[in-house]
């Protein structure tokens, strides 16, 4: 691949991402889905903003030089960890719709939940430890990198959870592939880049890897939207059972 048909495809592919990001806020907005879906319609509305808006914007104040005196390397980390955080929040959400009628299995849930951050805090900063030149340089990418790889480790273990409870919603499915999808986007780039030890190989798939998964989970949110208007209540395992024995009966 030539640099010039690198650089057209890392163009298309970055702005095939703003494009859809927009289409999926006037989707839910045009719906009247926007409230029903607070936590997806502020994430995507916070990835253009950062990544759409923000981040070519202060490359291109800074210029070139940037990269290279690190004013758009700080402002870069600084806003993933904003995304990544927004990212757990947005699997937090999904766990709670997912546990709507299962009060019990919430609890337990959320007390998991609620630990997932300070113990990725201990993990980056236990990472880091033996090495204290330029910490919190250090910190943003090593924590956000984790948190990323934690996300992928709860949207797995909530997609499991979804398919053993027979969660009835068809569109919280696919919002959760849809996130499976840019979590694993995140975790090939980054064991890519170790394995290979940034090797050139990585250096031109990694840059193509990230933004195609990113643009397949706007895609799949997409499809969940126009074609699952209304969200299927979900029932509790209890209800389905009194449902089932009722049915029996008659």
């Amino acid at each position: 691949m030539t640099l010039m048909s690198e650089k057209i495809l890392a163009y298309a592919l970055q702005y095939g991402i703003y494009i859809l990001e927009v289409v999926v806020c006037v989707l839910l907005a045009s719906r009247g889905r926007w409230r029903q879906h607070k936590g997806l319609s502020l994430y995507v509305t916070l990835l253009f903003a950062l990544d759409g808006v923000a981040r070519p914007a202060v490359f291109n104040y800074f210029g070139v030089s940037s990269v290279r005196s690190h004013q758009y390397y700080y402002f870069y980390w600084l806003t993933d960890v904003v995304l990544a955080v927004g990212a757990f929040l947005l699997t937090c959400s999904f766990f709670r719709r997912a546990c709507k009628h299962e009060e019990k299995l919430w609890r337990f849930v959320r007390v998991m939940l609620f630990f997932v951050p300070p113990l990725v805090v201990a993990i980056s900063v236990l990472a880091l430890s033996r090495n204290y030149d330029h910490l919190f340089t250090k910190f943003m990418p090593e924590f956000s990198q984790n948190l990323y790889f934690s996300c992928l480790v709860l949207n797995t273990l909530l997609y499991l959870m979804i398919q053993q409870l027979a969660v009835d919603d068809d569109e919280l499915g696919l919002l959760v592939c849809g996130m499976g999808v840019q979590f694993a986007g995140e975790a090939a780039g980054l064991a890519l880049f170790n394995l290979t030890s940034g090797d050139s190989f990585a250096r031109v798939l990694a840059p193509v890897l990230l933004p195609a998964c990113t643009l397949g989970m706007l895609l799949i949110w997409i499809y969940a939207v126009v074609k699952v208007p209304e969200a299927v209540p979900v029932r509790s395992l209890a209800g389905r059972q009194a449902a089932m024995a009722e049915a029996i009966s008659d």
